[in-house]
Order: structure tokens, then sequence, then C-alpha cells
């Protein structure tokens, strides 16, 4: 039987943990090694992509890919959770709200912001997880970190009323959270504000029309097809340069050997990945040029029945 190895991506349903997701498709393939690339709060819907295989090593590249969201926003209500599963915390009519003010608003928060995570998130602080420490009652000082907004497209908004809302899409770094994203949006128009509902649409740049649902993996996997769902590793990599090696230097990426520049299609940067691929144009794995080197060096090698780094 042969290995499977690739991203799945997955299109997660509403009320299932990522970790249940990763639980859910081991079973169903038969493959223990699954890694997804970024968890999805249970109430959000969207793209999960799973590295299945020796792919769980792609993980810590594809995590740091942009994700986009697509978001509902409700102005005039603050819940302790920044969504409209939690605890109402505050009230105030915003029917005041202009579509100028809120465009110009919004459009402020592209680029690189401060976000303080919120208390029901799964960061850890001394060793417990916020949300942990907020189903405790507890509430701790939280260190801001920054994060960067790429783009933000408002599709609809509803104005007038007392409790406005816009949908936007956002494009955005890993760490981001949508949740606080609009309470911020909120507090820069002086009222309460907090996320309707979220969807993500995009992540390690696969959408909606790349993923497959539960039930389609499973029917895939009944009839012995798993394979053709998998995302070969160099084209879920597709985003990196690729260097293809002359004839005679092959062997060098096998055996952990530096590949010098003679050897290569173009010219290698200093600390930049490559895919790396022989004239045939056999996949090899990941290589780097290490500062103060003239040669390629693997990072990971994908080639079975090599010895991986």
């Amino acid at each position: 039987m042969t290995e499977l190895q690739g991203v799945l991506p997955v299109w997660k349903p509403e009320g299932w943990t990522s970790h249940d997701v990763v639980a859910k498709v081991r079973g169903v393939i038969r493959e223990r090694r699954i890694g997804h690339t970024g968890t999805l709060d249970p109430q959000v819907t969207g793209v999960l992509p799973l590295c299945v295989g020796k792919a769980t090593r792609l993980v810590e590249y594809l995590q740091e890919l942009p994700k986009q969201y697509e978001c509902v926003l409700r102005f005039g209500i603050a819940t302790d959770t920044e969504d409209m599963s939690g605890a109402v915390l505050e009230r105030k009519d915003a029917s005041f709200l202009t579509e100028e003010d809120v465009r110009r608003v919004i459009q402020s928060f592209i680029g690189e912001i401060e976000q303080v995570p919120p208390m029901y998130s799964a960061v850890k602080v001394d060793g417990k997880r916020l949300y942990e420490l907020a189903r405790e009652g507890k509430t701790v000082k939280r260190q801001s970190r920054r994060v960067t907004v790429y783009e933000i497209d408002i599709l609809d908004m509803n104005m007038g009323t007392s409790e406005p809302t816009v949908h936007f899409r956002a494009t955005c770094s890993k760490g981001t959270y949508i949740r606080t994203l609009c309470v911020d949006i909120g507090r820069s128009l002086h009222v309460p504000s907090t996320m309707d509902s979220l969807i993500r649409t995009m992540s390690a740049h696969y959408k909606k029309e790349h993923c497959f649902t539960i039930e389609e993996i499973q029917d895939k996997a009944s009839q012995g097809d798993v394979h053709s769902m998998l995302i070969p590793v160099d084209e879920a990599m597709s985003y990196l340069p690729k260097i293809t090696i002359m004839d005679e230097f092959a062997h060098y990426a096998t055996q952990g050997r530096g590949i010098p520049f003679r050897a290569c299609s173009c010219q290698p940067l200093t600390n930049q990945l490559y895919r790396l691929y022989d004239v045939r144009g056999l996949f090899y794995g990941l290589f780097h040029v290490p500062d103060g080197e003239r040669a390629l060096r693997p990072v990971k090698v994908f080639l079975p029945s090599l010895d991986e780094k």
C-alpha cells in the first residue's frame, strides 16, 4: 500500500474543534500522522488544511501563511467572549453611526496593529490556557502582540438600527483575532461591539473550492481513493521558488552534501527556502543556503526511502 503523504484541505463543520477534525480524519483514512495548520474555534466553519504523513513536517511553514475570513461585526453590544456565544456585558444604541465613519475606522486597521488576546482564547499564561482561566471567572493581564491586517473589504452594511452590522472580508497574518478586531473597531467608534459570525475562507492559500467535507472524505476512503484528495508536498509549497540541479550533483541531495552553486539552475540566495528538483522533475525536498556558505543544504527531504534531516 502506497504511503499517504500530502495536504488535505478540509471544510471544518460548525460545532467541531480542530482536534475533533484531526481525530475523525485520522480514523477514516487510517493514518496516525496528521496535523492541522491553524486552530479554528468550534463555532467557526471554514478552511482547515491537514498535513498527512510526512507532510506533517510542513505545518510550521503553512501555518505562517496569511489567512482570510468573512465576518459579521455587530455594534451596540459587548460580550465576555467577544462573540455572540458569550454573556452580554453592555448594550448601547448605535443607530447614530454613519457608513462614512464606520468605513473610515475599519480602513484604519489595515497594516500592523497591536492586539491583546481575548480571555476566551488558547493563549497560555503561566502554563494555563486563557479560556480555562476565563471559565473559572478569572481575568489576567495579557501581553499585546503585533499582527498584520493586509486587507479589509467591506461586503455589506446594515446601518440605522440600534445594533447595526457590517459584513467584511479580512486577510491577515497568523495570530490575528478577528473577534478582537471587531471589539477594537467598536472601541474606536465609542460603541460596544462584538463578532456576530465568522467563516475562514482561506488558509495556506487554500479556499472553500479546494476543500473536502467530512462526508466526502468518508466516501473517498470507502472507495480506497484517499490519494486523489491529497495535494503533493511540492505543490503545497508552490509559493516557494524552484531550483533544478544538474544530474551529476543529484546524489549530493540524497547524501546531505552541500550542492555547489554551479550545479543550480539559478543563483540561490542565503536563507531563502527553495524547492529542489532534478532535471527529470523529481522533487527532493526543501533546501537553503545557510549563513556564510556557498552551497545548498537540506532542510526537509521528502524523497521516499532516504534518510531525512
